[in-house]
């Protein structure tokens, strides 16, 4: 008779949590957790290294947020902006097509737009020359996007690479037709406030931030209620199954790039159109890439990434601020981000997983 094998259960292991079963209290006292013992580290490390009151240098952040009303507007016109773009890619995220290109399809709309200033600025009347330059803004991000999303319905192609090859292309495609818009050969193209979009009460940024803030409103109600967003969440839990209940696959990976390029052509449009009034290689900075990680945080809710495009907003404009009140590097400031974020996305573990142990070491047979 052969012997049974006996074996001791471990006295710790991790259980995937029911969704259902966290509570937003419990989710707010996690990050909460997250963001003090993060300052608390960061404070220690900043009195080590450079011998700073850490509480000055995080007083020093706040001031550089919300010292004055120029500042208090750039912030919102930051977090206005990197929202926008990150509600660009999280449809695309949430069907798990992973839309690398946003930069690229925000610097494409905002060729568009300027190109779209200099030629027809002084030749339509204000009302039709800005409705052109939405519709050209929107058509230019709309076809960025739809690109490798044809490719990827039709031939399965790495959207991955292919978006993120996009960015490339539109990145040197604003350098050459800058050389060829600037006769100079300073490939700087003078600012044209005078054909920009209106100025609403004396406020340079307050149209992007109404904007924004319905575009938002609207991305939530279209992903959470609408049937076109439960069949992008379909999409992206199961092809098959979605395949199986009737849904048209190919469809609605090339709908919701078109919509996820439209957003972005908005980007592009009040970036150029409603700010720098020109444009340069560098004018999304940075935006699509980092949109990428306040869709995650935001877990593809665009009410949550409200927050976490403010919380970056915050770090960086704060740390700016740091490193000209002390003086000091700004690796120290980004340090302090680091670590900071690290905690953040690092607590996500506990909201996802509980650790469970095991009083009794049971033997199973």
């Amino acid at each position: 008779m052969a012997k049974t094998e006996k074996t001791l259960a471990p006295l710790v292991h991790i259980v995937k949590r029911d969704p259902g079963s966290v509570t937003w209290k419990y989710r707010l006292l996690v990050r909460a957790i997250a963001v003090l013992a993060a300052l608390l580290l960061s404070g220690i490390l900043i009195t080590l290294l450079t011998k700073k009151n850490p509480l000055a240098v995080y007083g020093s952040m706040v001031s550089g947020v919300f010292g004055s009303p120029r500042r208090i507007w750039n912030m919102l016109q930051g977090v206005a902006m990197l929202l926008c773009v990150s509600l660009a890619v999280t449809p695309a995220f949430k069907m798990k097509f992973w839309n690398i290109g946003a930069e690229g399809q925000v610097l494409i709309s905002g060729l568009a737009c300027v190109a779209t200033m200099m030629f027809l600025g002084s030749a339509l009347p204000t009302g039709l020359l800005i409705l052109v330059m939405v519709a050209v803004s929107i058509l230019a991000g709309t076809i960025w996007a739809v690109l490798p999303a044809i490719f990827k319905a039709y031939w399965n192609t790495n959207e991955t690479l292919f978006t993120l090859m996009m960015n490339y292309v539109a990145t040197q495609l604003v350098d050459y037709f800058l050389k060829v818009f600037v006769k100079d050969g300073s490939g700087v193209l003078t600012p044209m406030p005078q054909f920009g979009l209106p100025v609403i009460g004396n406020q340079a940024y307050l149209l992007n931030v109404l904007i924004v803030a319905v575009v938002t409103v609207l991305a939530y109600i279209y992903l959470k209620y609408s049937k076109q967003g439960y069949e992008i969440s379909v999409v992206g839990e199961s092809e098959n199954t979605a395949r199986y209940i009737g849904i048209n696959v190919k469809k609605v990976i090339i709908r919701t790039m078109l919509l996820s390029g439209a957003i972005c052509g908005l980007a592009g449009l009040l970036l150029v159109g409603g700010t720098n009034h020109t444009i340069s290689t560098t004018t999304a900075g940075g935006r699509g890439f980092t949109a990428i990680m306040v869709s995650w945080l935001g877990k593809f809710d665009p009410l949550y990434m409200v927050l976490t495009s403010f919380l970056l907003v915050f770090l960086d404009q704060g740390a700016q601020q740091v490193s000209t009140d002390f003086r000091i590097s700004s690796s120290i400031s980004d340090i302090v981000i680091g670590i900071i974020l690290l905690f953040i996305i690092g607590c996500e573990f506990f909201l996802q997983y509980r650790v469970v142990t095991r009083k009794n070491r049971k033997e199973n047979v």
